[in-house]
């Protein structure tokens, strides 16, 4: 019996993802419901046990690479901290539930609820309606810059299982980043592993300060699918 390949994410140098041990792939879109957000289903991408996903932002076949990044110099070097989000974040403290927040912002916008924001939420977490939007607030943010904190320390956390969605948000006219979901290993360039998280999103327009991290820059510069 073939022995089932890890899932796990590689960066390549100045190149794409390498993706391997079939993880999921499929197409989300940001969509606007009332003062906050939700995803609806987008594309159908094939499913295969290994594949690439460009990170220079200029393929022709979106979300896969084909070849671009050479053809273009792309310079793809890893600039965000691998120190602990723990260590990074700065905490929020309320009535009735914690927030963290380690500021690593891809615009998604899940932070906001029709009752306000996750940080007004934090604060007003006395109100079990409120604390339960404040929990959505904070655990629906795919960056996983918030995490909610009960008061007995415990992190609160969506079950994932392992998954790659790759973000459209019509709404701000962009392409967004790649939602990696479920606890995926990631590899830098240098072989070093970034701390393995339940959520983060990844730059695939190429232009991240914080790479290889998404900062919400292709809002900036207006990323837009070759295909969209």
């Amino acid at each position: 019996m073939e022995k089932e390949m890890q899932k796990k994410i590689k960066i390549l140098k100045d190149g794409p993802y390498l993706v391997t041990g079939q993880v999921k792939l499929s197409e989300k879109i940001i969509t606007s419901k009332g003062k906050g957000y939700v995803y609806t289903e987008g594309r159908t991408f094939p499913q295969s046990k290994t594949y690439t996903l460009c990170r220079c932002g200029k393929s022709k076949n979106p979300p896969f690479c084909d070849g671009a990044h050479s053809k273009c110099d792309f310079k793809g070097e890893e600039t965000a901290s691998k120190v602990n989000f723990d260590e990074r974040a700065e905490l929020f403290i309320g009535p009735d539930l914690d927030m963290k927040d380690d500021h690593r912002c891809a615009f998604a916008r899940f932070c906001h609820r029709n009752d306000g924001t996750a940080w007004e939420l934090i604060g007003q977490s006395d109100d079990p309606k409120l604390k339960e939007e404040a929990i959505k607030a904070a655990s629906e943010c795919p960056a996983g810059r918030l995490v909610a904190v009960e008061k007995n320390g415990n992190d609160i956390e969506p079950e994932y299982e392992p998954e790659i969605v790759i973000l459209q948000d019509p709404e701000r006219g962009v392409s967004c980043g790649i939602f990696v979901k479920g606890g995926i290993p990631l590899q830098s360039a240098d072989g070093s592993l970034y701390e393995t998280r339940n959520r983060v999103v990844l730059c695939r327009c190429g232009e991240s300060n914080n790479k290889p991290f998404c900062d919400a820059t292709h809002v900036n510069i207006k990323y837009l699918d070759e295909k969209q």
